[in-house]
């Protein structure tokens, strides 16, 4: 059986470039404490805050938040609604044994939405867990707009969630377009239990009017599937961006010379 394609990995000198300090910022002994998925020094409070309030909405874990340290802390308490399964694969990422670092890389034109990469320790690698870092894109979330039940779908608790199932599951990303993939079908599952929408495909495609030779926009949108209840029929929805602005056309490009 052929190896299923994996998520990508940068280069050995982008990864060192990316966590080149990371046993500074941190310590040796960072992988015993009280959590396994941290905030690099420099994402913004306001970040933070952001991504537990979209994390907190999806587990139903209400006190979910980032320590003073940087670190993922989960509620104690009992749930209120939300998604088991996104509960279940947070409690394996913050008491498994893997590290995952969160960085800020908005604007960046490597990233689409969300990435991760695996990292390494500047010294005592022996000594520490496998590190992860998983590079969030918060601007490219405030460039999507689209139908609401899509929007409710997809927005950087849900980008998160999917590469954290990545590094913990080790599922990957489909290279056809027209499925979902191994690990957005488990972001499906969690949706849902939200009652949300589900998403119909991993690639965006370009909007009708809209190609490659576009000179200044570049128009793609995301489908976004609900089963109606009454009649048991799916509706769609779409999410909608410019993909000048959001990154993936190479990407693109690249996957088109797989088929």
């Amino acid at each position: 059986m052929a190896h299923k394609p994996r998520w990508r990995v940068f280069s050995a000198i982008i990864k060192a470039a990316g966590l080149l300090s990371l046993s500074l910022f941190f310590g040796v002994d960072s992988h015993a404490g009280s959590s396994n998925v941290l905030c690099r020094p420099d994402l913004a409070r306001m970040r933070r805050n952001e991504l537990a309030n979209k994390l907190r909405a999806i587990t139903g874990w209400h006190a979910l938040a980032f320590d003073d340290n940087g670190a993922l802390q989960l509620s104690k308490a009992e749930p209120s609604g939300g998604s088991e399964t996104a509960r279940k694969l947070l409690a394996a990422a913050v008491s498994g044994g893997k590290m995952m670092v969160l960085e800020d890389a908005s604007n960046r034109t490597d990233v689409v939405f969300c990435r991760v990469v695996k990292g390494r320790w500047t010294k005592d690698a022996d000594d520490n867990p496998p590190v992860y870092l998983i590079l969030v894109d918060f601007a490219d979330f405030s460039r999507v707009t689209g139908d609401r039940d899509a929007l409710a779908a997809f927005n950087v608790g849900w980008g998160v969630l999917h590469e954290i199932d990545h590094v913990v599951r080790d599922s990957a990303d489909s290279m056809r377009e027209g499925e979902a993939g191994e690990c957005e079908d488990a972001i499906n599952k969690m949706r849902r239990e939200c009652g949300l929408a589900e998403r119909a495909d991993y690639h965006f495609t370009f909007i009708p009017g809209t190609h490659e030779g576009s000179l200044t926009v570049k128009l793609v949108r995301l489908a976004f599937d609900r089963r109606q209840q009454l009649t048991d029929k799916k509706r769609r929805y779409w999410l909608l961006w410019d993909a000048n602005l959001v990154g993936g056309l190479k990407e693109r490009r690249l996957l088109a010379g797989f088929r």
